[in-house]
This record gives structure tokens, sequence and C-alpha cells, in this order.
């Protein structure tokens, strides 16, 4: 039975991206690092977003950028100019081309189809059991979802960014290329926190996400209720459905990490790498990489890598507030929007700003609403 030195378990975006900055690190090269995962991804599932300033490591599979995005909502609309910052695109087949083409040319790197069952972490060695064989490794970073504790636990609300997303190809140039809809709030908000999320790709073609902000999901035709909708408010009558797409991430700020120990890191959503207030993965699960490629060389007990930050708490606190006033979402972002520079939501919400910073931007917000939720909080 073979040894490895590393085990990667899941093969979607943060099992991917750790695998990548190990084979393009020499550090690793001596390494022997096996994946599994149930399939071999390589068809267009996911559709990532995510502003950055410059160019970054992901550029080379970058479908479109966008250098103004567009806030929309009843009490407060306009387009903005995201400079330093670019949005940028990336479709999940490129995303797992890249990776898998620059994996098979390393002999250290094995992967494997095979079905998760389980691990544990024995204490000198994980051992890893999928529907197949047993594995053994020094360590294991899974980014399957196989407890469900998280949805069944109290302490801590648990919404969904749950969304259908449709691709469409317009007859005639219609779509403003050069501005992604972050948010627009102005669709019926029906007692929940709802927008549209509009990425155009090119004057003939965009990305329209019916997204919502809340506990329970939807029926698939009141998603496209709300989709249709929107294409008629904005007069677009002629055009093809080319690819579908539909997600849910949750939002949660349970502690994934207390499942973490010695030998075994949960990473991506299975390790709360979601960013709880937006369900934002992507960028996060790259910032975290790059920290624990650098962990690695360093340290040998995963169950130090975690740790909560002031962020957590300031998301701890928006999620209490929208588990119990989800109605009120859409007058909480436009208020955020309205009263605050763009950027500096956006260093905010990749968790780069000062404590200065933060207190100047909590300020702009309903301080009484976030008082109580501190105070049940408190109580509990």
């Amino acid at each position: 039975m073979q040894k490895y030195d590393y085990i990667i378990t899941g093969t979607g975006a943060s099992g991917l991206m750790l695998a990548y900055h190990m084979v393009i690190d020499p550090f690793f090269d001596k390494k022997q690092i096996l994946l599994i995962d149930k399939e071999i991804k390589n068809k267009n599932d996911r559709t990532w977003c995510f502003w950055e300033e410059g160019k970054g490591v992901w550029d080379t599979v970058v479908s479109k950028k966008w250098n103004h995005i567009f806030f929309g909502s009843q009490s407060f609309s306009d387009t903005i100019d995201i400079s330093p910052y670019q949005y940028k695109l990336i479709r999940s087949k490129d995303f797992y081309e890249f990776i898998f083409a620059r994996l098979q040319e390393k002999s250290n790197i094995t992967i494997v189809q095979e079905n998760l069952i389980g691990f544990v972490d024995e204490g000198d060695i994980v051992e890893v059991e999928t529907d197949q064989r047993i594995y053994l490794g020094d360590k294991i970073f899974n980014s399957v979802l196989l407890s469900k504790e998280f949805k069944t636990q109290q302490k801590y609300p648990l919404l969904n960014q749950h969304f259908i997303g449709w691709f469409i190809k317009s007859e005639t140039p219609i779509f403003e290329k050069e501005t992604a809809t972050f948010m627009d709030f102005t669709v019926d908000q029906l007692g929940n926190t709802r927008f549209m999320y509009l990425l155009p790709t090119s004057e003939t073609e965009a990305l329209f996400e019916y997204t919502l902000f809340s506990k329970d999901l939807l029926s698939k035709s009141e998603y496209e209720k709300g989709i249709k909708a929107y294409l008629d408010s904005k007069g677009i009558k002629e055009y093809q459905i080319t690819e579908k797409e539909k997600g849910c991430i949750p939002m949660t700020c349970y502690e994934f990490r207390k499942q973490n120990s010695k030998n075994i890191l949960h990473i991506g959503t299975a390790g709360g790498w979601t960013k709880p207030s937006t369900g934002f993965t992507f960028h996060n699960s790259d910032k975290r990489v790059g920290k624990l490629v650098k962990f690695l060389k360093k340290n040998n007990d995963l169950s130090k890598f975690e740790k909560r930050n002031k962020f957590w708490y300031y998301d701890l606190l928006l999620l209490d507030l929208l588990s119990k006033e989800n109605q009120h979402g859409a007058a909480l972002f436009s208020r955020l929007f309205r009263r605050n520079k763009t950027i500096k939501i956006l260093r905010f919400l990749d968790e780069e700003t000062s404590f200065i910073e933060d207190v100047r931007i909590m300020s702009t917000m309903p301080i009484k609403k976030f008082l109580k939720m501190i105070w049940e909080r408190v109580l509990k």
C-alpha cells in the first residue's frame, strides 16, 4: 500500500488551486501527491467571478474583465469605475483544463477517479477510504462536504446564496459589454433578499442570474420566472438560451475549522472558506491556498492553520440580521453602497481594511439594528 505525502480529496476550485500551487513550487517536487474525486471535471459547471488589482495567477484562464460595475436599487443606483480593481470572470472548463494539463506533466502527481467514503487521523498517519480501496497519507486536504452539522446546528445562522442562471444570446447588439451588474435589487423582493446578477461577455451575449440570500430555496420555475420578468423589464424579447447553470452556496459562520486536526485540513466550502456575508468563494480560497503553501513549509500541525479574525465577527452580525430580517437585505446593501466608496467596500469584503476603516464603514449602517444583534449574540 503506497503512502502519499499529501492527499487532496475533491478536485473543485480549492482542491485544484492547492494542487496547482504545489506543482509550480519546487519545494513540493519530491512530494508524492494524490488527488481523489468521483469524477474528472472537464465541463462548464461553474462560473467564478472576483475582483482583483492588476494581473493575477489566473489571468491565463480569465475570459472577461470589467472596469465598471453597476449597483441598482429603488433608493440608489450607479455605474461605478472600480479601478485599480477589475472584475474578472472564469469559466470552469478553462480552469479545469489549464490545471489538469499542468498536473499531468508532473511525475509526482497521481489522480484517481473514486468516490470518497471517509478518512481518519490515526495520529502519525491519515487513512483515507474510497469505494475501491484505502490510501495512506501524511496530510489530507479535504474539500468534500461530508458532515451536515453546519445545517443542523443552531448556534450560527445559515443562509444560502442560491441562483439559476441563463446564458443568453440576442439577435442584435443590446448589452453594455464593459459594465458588469454586481447587484440589481430593483427586482421584486417578495420578502427576501433578491437581486439580478448580470455579466455581459459581448454586445450580444450575457449571463443573467436570479440570486437570493435566504434560508429556503425556490422551485426552478420561480427562478426562471424572475429571469423572464427581468428580461421583459429591459425590453429583451428576442433571445436564445445557450446554457443554464444553478448553484447553492452556504453562507454561515459555523466553525468548520473545529473539524481540522494535526493531519487533516478542510478547505474550500468544506473548510469555511466561503465568505459568509457574500457567498464568494473563489478569491477567498485563492488567498487561503497561498497562505497554506507557505504554512506547509514551516509547520507540521494543520490544526494551527485556521484562526478567527475580526471579519468573522462582522459577517456573523450581518448574517444574524439577515436571518431575522431577510426582507431588509436590499435596503442594507443599498445603504452600504450609497454611503461608502465602492473601492473601500471591495477592500472591506476582501478583508484588507484597517480597524479604523472598518469602523467608518460600519458607522454608515443602521447602528441600532446591529447593536441589537450584538446584544442578542452576547445573551446566547
